[in-house]
């Protein structure tokens, strides 16, 4: 292939980037490089204030190119971009995959799909097809239709059906599988253990089921798989992105990275260097922004390309390859999106869906009268430092949703650095003053996010509940065994709705047709 001058080199650089930017209104610095080749923008919650808001934001941009992808990072549940500031109104995959209703899952991402597609956006980074096989991982949990692959590819292929008939683009992930992880990607470089006839078995099946169902973009997982390549990440590598997914799997649409800048590849190759092997690799687009949305930022990837380009270290054929795939993937969703005409109905679907995703325990003998809760009622909520998917911002509990039905609910929220083994001798005494000594004369609920992943968490629920066996516990994370207390509840995830959900399920509000226990 001849070589190609600076400019176009340069054109090829920005058609592969997916760049983030910062605030609610459409940057100079990125009108500019679309009319330089930049095909892709990403959406974070730093950029969106309403619906209206960001329609008016993905029109300034669209005005600059039609087919210009603009995606976001849309899971629903606890991740969520459009609802960060208000709280998901949907539940997110586990609670799903709980009920395990295809129907309702399909209708809950058309759901999403109508608001997205209603403020101009064209492509999903969901959903995820996980199998979160590890109950301990702390990056997927709840973000997983469940720990079984076949639920997982079913709902996965649901999913996708749903968004995709909203005029919405879905991009499944974490190819090749970040569900039997211990480390969280963002920070660090998980580790896949499991032989390839394994991740055959058990993580690739939802990946199938996705291709089956029509999904034409894949976004690549920060993890090392040994089992294809004891070396490279699966970002970085050919034997995963170009021998596995395209050769062996026989995908032939869009491969997306999931962030550049996360710390398990970033911090090992540079967010140059991670950009540049992707690309070698078999990617043809490379996600940035969430954490580096900066102009800075694209002009350093640009320019690291096309120096790769120069110096020999990626080929130009594959750069110019990759580019056309994005070139490709943008008309087909620009005609995707523009099939379907803009719906602005409000659903109650996302409350439905966690109505039916409560689960309720019992203790062997504890009395049935623990459920409902009749009088007043103490709340305590132990909030975890989250992952970085999870915008830290986004409200959640029981304690608020209980209290516009109860409105003497009182409640405190307490963090590892108020109940945890940081405070030593004191953790029996914050527990009495904050906890205990309030709850006196009511009933006691206590409230967890991954109670099994928090030691320090744990601890304090076992402590509480030498003191009140009669406390109700509730769950709103990955579930592990019982919490142990007069009756467990599980909400499969903490969105506004899984609160609305208990403190429906918590006052014996729910209407009979709702389940409560399976």
């Amino acid at each position: 292939m001849e070589s190609s001058s600076h400019q176009e080199l340069f054109r090829l650089a920005h058609a592969v980037l997916q760049p983030g930017f910062v605030g609610t209104t459409a940057p100079d610095w990125v009108r500019r490089r679309i009319s330089e080749g930049l095909r892709s923008v990403v959406l974070f919650g730093r950029n969106i204030v309403d619906g209206e808001q960001v329609a008016a934001l993905t029109a300034a941009l669209r005005a600059e190119n039609p087919e210009l992808v603009i995606a976001i990072d849309e899971e629903a549940g606890d991740v969520t971009r459009l609802e960060a500031w208000s709280g998901a109104t949907r539940p997110g995959n586990l609670a799903l995959g709980a009920v395990d209703d295809t129907d309702l899952t399909e209708r809950v991402a058309r759901d999403i799909g109508r608001e997205l597609h209603a403020a101009g956006i064209s492509l999903n980074y969901a959903p995820s097809a996980d199998v979160n096989s590890n109950p301990l991982n702390p990056v997927i949990g709840v973000r997983s239709f469940g720990a079984r692959s076949d639920v997982v590819a079913r709902h996965t292929a649901a999913w996708i059906r749903g968004l995709q008939s909203a005029g919405v683009a879905a991009c499944v992930k974490h190819f090749p599988g970040h569900g039997d992880t211990a480390v969280d990607s963002h920070h660090g470089l998980p580790e896949i253990s499991a032989s390839a006839e394994e991740i055959a078995r058990t993580a690739l099946p939802p990946f199938v089921a996705a291709m089956e169902a029509g999904v034409r973009a894949v976004m690549s997982a920060h993890l090392l798989a040994p089992a294809y390549d004891g070396e490279l990440p699966a970002t970085l590598s050919r034997r995963v992105l170009t021998d596995l997914l395209r050769g062996e799997l026989g995908f032939t649409g869009l491969v997306v990275t999931d962030g550049i800048e996360m710390g398990a590849v970033s911090g090992r190759y540079g967010i140059d260097g991670a950009t540049v092997k992707a690309l070698a690799a078999g990617a043809d687009a490379v996600c940035v922004g969430g954490e580096s949305a900066e102009e800075a930022t694209t002009d350093q990837l640009a320019g690291a390309l096309v120096r790769a380009v120069r110096e020999g270290t990626l080929a130009e054929e594959r750069l110019a390859e990759a580019a056309g795939r994005v070139a490709e993937f943008a008309s087909w969703s620009a005609r995707r999106f523009l099939s379907v005409a803009p719906d602005g109905t409000r659903s109650d679907i996302g409350l439905v869906a966690a109505r039916q995703a409560i689960r309720i325990h019992r203790r062997p003998g504890a009395p049935e009268a623990v459920l409902p809760v009749v009088g007043d009622a103490h709340v305590v909520e132990f909030s975890p430092v989250m992952s970085l998917a999870v915008d830290g911002r986004t409200p959640w509990g029981l304690a608020e949703p209980l209290c516009r039905l109860r409105p003497a609910t009182t409640s405190v929220r307490l963090t590892e650095a108020e109940a945890g083994p940081a405070g030593g001798a004191l953790v029996p005494e914050v527990l009495h003053r904050e906890v205990l000594r309030p709850a006196q004369g009511r009933a006691l609920i206590i409230v967890v996010r991954d109670a099994a992943r928090h030691r320090w968490m744990s601890d304090a629920v076992a402590r509480l509940l030498s003191a009140r066996p009669d406390a109700v516990v509730v769950e709103m994370g990955v579930p592990v065994g019982g919490a142990g207390g007069a009756a467990d509840l599980v909400t499969h995830g903490a969105t506004k709705v899984a609160g609305i959900a208990a403190a429906e399920a918590v006052t014996g509000s729910l209407t009979a047709a709702e389940p409560l226990s399976r």
